[in-house]
């Protein structure tokens, strides 16, 4: 983490990318669906999340759910991904017909949603489990766990930037129950904002020693944080990541999580042009098609919210590499 060259790290993650994935760069049609920014967490480095009396506040109904799923069956989508606000309002009956209407109109789609955050909620608002929380979702159609809400796992960390959220060891004991259900999920990092270079560290190794228990972890996926709109915007020493860095980050990330069989990058996140350049420092996917991005976009980031398949597939290939069309559980679907 504390190395200048750049160069160096990229080639040692580039021959480990190419060792798990060879000349591979895979991709997603998605869809991504908000369905609320009301939060009772409103979280220091969140320009998404609003009380529910803010007149930017929303909350789609189960109809408005409906009509995204149906559009989404024109784009020939093969995920949902579906996050939102800890919603005071919300039942958790609202979440369990959410996943069976999405699932009726696309039963070929594995619907991706829900972080540990909410699924830790669920089970405050209802009484029950993890496991029970998570054999219903999973019963009403849900087939995966995003991996938000990570952030980092160290508490001085969270303390300073989430302390409502849950602890990062809450985060893991959930991913792990899911795990032990069958399920397999994604992890992320939040970089970039008040945490250190050690603490960075801790939470890859953490996330490192879950997988040899598990193996239940698809990818990983750090993000760098945007201050746009965020209480922690303005605060000393707390300003967006370089190019530099995010390189630094993903090549890191996937020297050091050898049992990681992907490492994302996240292109509604880094911009295009940046993703294009970090297939040659260990990445080998760049997520998707997206359409309707809300969260990242409420903190300032520039990139458009949707990309077509045959632009992702431009954008590979101009890299030197083999797009290769994936769902969410990476099996091929297509290879251009």
């Amino acid at each position: 983490m504390k190395s200048r060259d750049i160069l160096a790290l990229g080639y040692m993650a580039n021959l480990i990318r190419e060792q798990k994935n060879g000349n591979k760069t895979y991709f997603i049609v998605n869809r991504h669906i908000n369905h609320t920014n009301v939060c009772t967490n409103l979280c220091h480095f969140c320009a998404y999340g609003v009380k529910k009396e803010d007149p930017q506040a929303f909350t789609l109904s189960l109809e408005d759910i409906e009509k995204a799923a149906l559009e989404a069956t024109q784009e020939g989508v093969s995920e949902i991904h579906i996050l939102g606000g800890l919603n005071p309002d919300l039942p958790f009956e609202y979440y369990l017909e959410m996943l069976q209407r999405v699932k009726r109109i696309l039963p070929q789609a594995c619907i991706q949603a829900f972080t540990a955050v909410e699924v830790d909620y669920f089970t405050q608002i209802t009484g029950f489990s993890v496991k029970e929380v998570l054999q219903k979702l999973m019963a009403a159609g849900l087939d995966s766990l995003p991996g938000g809400g990570a952030e980092v796992f160290a508490p001085r960390v969270r303390a300073k930037i989430c302390e409502k959220k849950v602890s990062g060891q809450r985060w893991l004991e959930i991913q792990e129950t899911a795990h032990s259900l069958g399920m397999r999920t994604n992890a992320t990092m939040l970089y970039g904002h008040v945490e250190t270079a050690e603490e960075r560290i801790d939470h890859l190794l953490q996330l490192r020693d879950l997988q040899d228990r598990t193996h239940g972890f698809l990818t990983f996926i750090p993000m760098p944080f945007y201050p746009k709109n965020t209480k922690l915007e303005g605060q000393l020493g707390v300003e967006s990541t370089t190019g530099f860095e995010d390189l630094k980050m993903l090549a890191v990330s996937r020297i050091l999580l050898d049992n990681f069989d992907h490492i994302k990058s996240f292109w509604i996140m880094l911009g295009p042009k940046l993703a294009q350049v970090s297939l040659a420092f260990g990445v080998d996917d760049l997520d998707g098609t997206v359409v309707e991005e809300r969260i990242i976009h409420s903190a300032g980031a520039q990139t458009s919210q949707v990309m077509s398949k045959r632009a992702l597939i431009t954008m590979i290939q101009k890299a030197g590499r083999d797009a290769v069309e994936r769902d969410t559980l990476y099996r091929v679907l297509k290879t251009n």
